[in-house]
């Protein structure tokens, strides 16, 4: 069965670069206290939790006023040196450090901002697709569109190619599909992991329309989404476990792996497995083995969309043939 493939600083949302600058360092002070940077705290009444300002500044060798204009979003002057120390005395993680640099000095990072155009897989990477007959795969693009996946992953997440377009996306599947609660045993991770996600997006291309719009919906239709974007917490889809509940097979354990596809930094290969020999193998090679079988009940395996090119599909909707 052939794989399938579809799809000024200011923004809606609060994508804003200086608003997200300013809301990211805030979230960060929020974390900590003066004695976790090695300073005194001497009890006094503080109005909101966590380091206040001089404190940062006074930890990071730079004066308040520097301090300040930068919280409020005037990054332009900001050396490396003074990011390193912020981002030292914050104790961001190397993502959080990305995303500062990012928010700071966009066009520092080389962050070209998606295309317009729609997103498309290389027909090679759709032929991988089909050769990983026994691994469910999918390709995200940028937004979490699902650009592209095999017939394993549709055994293990149901079929996308039911699904309209502009649905085959993991923040609209997650926070606007109430189905996502049942499959995913600890939806809450996956949920803030792709909040996460979507925010580093937005940090690392500030003010892109399609991003906007796409937070704007999911602001709008799920409370969990709201929370979550408020945190600032920022993620890269890297490897793990993931339960799942799945209603062919019951509880299994799967654990998945992320490859960047070095042509588009957008684009990421998505791998799932179970451990050798487990219960979950077992179930997992059975699902991917019932979902072959069922492709072929009338005789036939069901037609691809590359069958007349890659179909990609733009953030929102909108199938293009090439």
């Amino acid at each position: 069965m052939p794989s399938h493939n579809d799809t000024d600083d200011r923004s809606p949302a609060g994508l804003d670069r200086r608003a997200e600058l300013s809301e990211f360092l805030r979230s960060r002070r929020a974390r900590l206290k003066p004695a976790d940077v090695g300073l005194p705290d001497y009890g006094s009444r503080r109005r909101v939790p966590g380091l206040r300002r001089e404190e940062l500044a006074q930890a990071a060798g730079v004066s308040v006023s520097y301090y300040t204009h930068l919280e409020q979003g005037h990054s332009a002057n900001v050396s490396e040196e003074v990011l390193d120390a912020i981002t030292r005395v914050l104790q961001l993680t190397e993502t959080e450090h990305a995303h500062l640099t990012h928010l700071v000095k966009p066009e520092r990072t080389g962050a070209r901002a998606p295309s317009s155009r729609p997103q498309r897989l290389r027909p090679d990477i759709l032929q991988l697709l089909d050769a990983m007959t026994g691994v469910p795969a999918y390709v995200n693009g940028f937004g979490m569109d699902i650009l592209g996946w095999n017939r394993a992953a549709t055994a293990l997440f149901g079929d996308w190619a039911e699904l309209a377009p502009e649905q085959r996306n993991w923040g609209r599947l997650i926070f606007l599909t109430p189905a996502m609660r049942d499959l995913f045993i600890d939806w809450e991770r996956k949920a803030g992991g792709v909040a996460g996600i979507l925010r580093m997006q937005a940090g690392r291309h500030p003010g892109e329309p399609r991003l906007a719009s796409l937070v704007d919906e999911l602001s709008a239709g799920s409370e969990d989404f709201r929370r979550l974007w408020a945190v600032h917490e920022v993620r890269r889809k890297g490897h793990g476990v993931m339960r799942l509940n799945h209603p062919q097979a019951g509880e299994l354990a799967v654990s998945f792996e992320t490859f960047p596809l070095l042509d588009d930094p957008d684009q990421m290969l998505v791998t799932y497995h179970a451990e050798p020999g487990s219960e979950s193998a077992a179930a997992l090679r059975g699902i991917i083995a019932r979902a072959s079988g069922a492709d072929r009940t009338d005789g036939t395996e069901r037609p691809g969309p590359d069958a007349t090119g890659p179909v990609s599909v733009p953030l929102g909707g909108g199938v293009t043939r090439t």
